[in-house]
């Protein structure tokens, strides 16, 4: 058993469990302030304040590990639901060219982008691949993150995407943290498929889906269906070929364009739609009327200098709204969850109560994880960090240049 005592205060916690927050609830944060909290096993026990401590407790915690949390405050650690951390090297090459003014497009188009990725990977071994994601989550944890999705997408053909899958697989068995895999082989069209894009779209249904569900590689798939990538209708076909295979669609929605992503996610009951900066009423009267969970990028938006998603529209119209890292090497190369948290406020206007919605509970079932994760309740996974001595709890995303977690508990054990 694990005790921690003298909590200066305990946040998003819950009586009742809730699958997400949505709209005006997401303004909704209890806390209980001068806390106690038991941890069993790998399980929450109890909570409460600490003039209720059960009389009987202390003298059950002789041989228990106590951890004073004077002045300190526990939150459930953040769940990143989107996330790409299998790649091989960086890519600040074109990180200067963004400076100097191409697009995203532009960029991919000169073979950058996702295929500067894909070359680079296919040139890597397993080993190498997971040493150096096992490095990245290392990392992400540090900053308060215990569960993580992770796709593939960087392989763009059968053998690499199984590749990277199986680098998931090594990384759900040795890693701590809680980890989704996602089936992405429509990342983007491999070079050698230039001008026959259907027809990767047929290996992709034909070929990799088969294999990855035969080898029980994912949980989810992912498609990214936007201008310059994957049609409305190439979508629907890999959708339907993974849904046949037990995969939960993900979908890449609505970054470059008004691509008709968000509906075609909700048409096929999509886990989650991501990205989403162009994003307006029809977009939101389809995800109104859905289990979808809306997931907004703000690390992509501000290192691609992207318009906005409109969270605020979004949260307006009832909505729940899910924050990710989206840590990769072209647009997003941070997995630091709290700076996501800050941008969630300074960028999107979120209240930090909706903020930290946005990045726990919401994320949470952004990776079907909201019943094990994403609160601090009775019988969920013990997925909790300590901050450093804070003074309010809205003092995580004000700070935003540094890290604030003192010690990171994952499954009942300080890390």
């Amino acid at each position: 058993m694990l005790f921690i005592k003298n909590i200066k205060e305990l946040i998003q916690v819950e009586d009742k469990k809730n699958n997400f927050r949505a709209g005006a609830k997401m303004q909704e944060l209890k806390r209980i302030p001068n806390a106690w909290l038991l941890i069993e096993g790998e399980k929450i026990k109890d909570f409460g304040p600490m003039e209720s401590l059960p009389a009987d407790l202390p003298s059950g915690l002789k041989e228990c590990e106590t951890i004073d949390a004077s002045g300190k405050m526990v939150f459930p650690c953040f769940c990143d639901s989107h996330t790409h951390i299998i790649y091989s090297g960086s890519r600040e090459i074109e990180y200067i060219d963004k400076i100097k003014g191409l697009s995203y497009e532009e960029i991919a188009k000169r073979g950058g982008g996702i295929l500067n990725s894909c070359l680079r990977l296919r040139q890597d071994s397993e080993e190498a691949l997971y040493e150096a994601a096992y490095e990245r989550l290392e990392e992400m944890k540090s900053f308060g993150t215990g569960a993580v999705e992770i796709k593939s997408g960087y392989g763009l053909d059968t053998e690499n995407e199984l590749k990277m899958l199986r680098v998931i697989r090594r990384l759900k068995e040795t890693s701590p943290l809680t980890i989704k895999a996602t089936f992405l082989g429509a990342h983007a069209v491999p070079a050698e498929y230039k001008g026959r894009q259907s027809e990767y779209v047929d290996l992709i249904i034909n070929e990799m889906i088969p294999m990855v569900a035969n080898e029980n590689l994912a949980d989810f798939i992912d498609v990214f269906c936007d201008k310059g990538f994957f049609t409305v209708e190439e979508t629907e076909r890999m959708l339907m070929a993974g849904i046949k295979y037990g995969l939960r669609p993900k979908i890449h929605a609505n970054e470059l364009d008004y691509s008709g992503g968000i509906q075609v996610g909700v048409k096929y009951n999509a886990l989650s739609v991501d990205h989403l900066e162009y994003t307006g009423e029809r977009e939101i009267a389809a995800l109104k009327a859905s289990e979808t969970m809306p997931t907004i990028l703000p690390g992509a938006a501000f290192f691609l200098n992207m318009v906005h998603a409109p969270a605020r529209d979004m949260i307006r119209a009832g909505l729940p709204v899910a924050m990710a890292s989206d840590f990769n090497p072209g647009s997003s190369p941070s997995g630091n969850m709290q700076l996501v948290l800050s941008m969630a406020c300074v960028n999107y206007r979120l209240t930090p109560e909706e903020a930290i919605n946005a990045t726990t509970l919401n994320s949470a079932y952004a990776m079907d994880c909201e019943k094990e994760l994403g609160t601090i309740a009775k019988g969920k996974r013990a997925n909790l960090y300590i901050t450093k001595p804070i003074p309010t709890f809205e003092f995580m995303p004000y700070a935003y240049g540094s890290n604030k977690v003192e010690t990171v508990i994952l499954n009942g054990k300080v890390q």
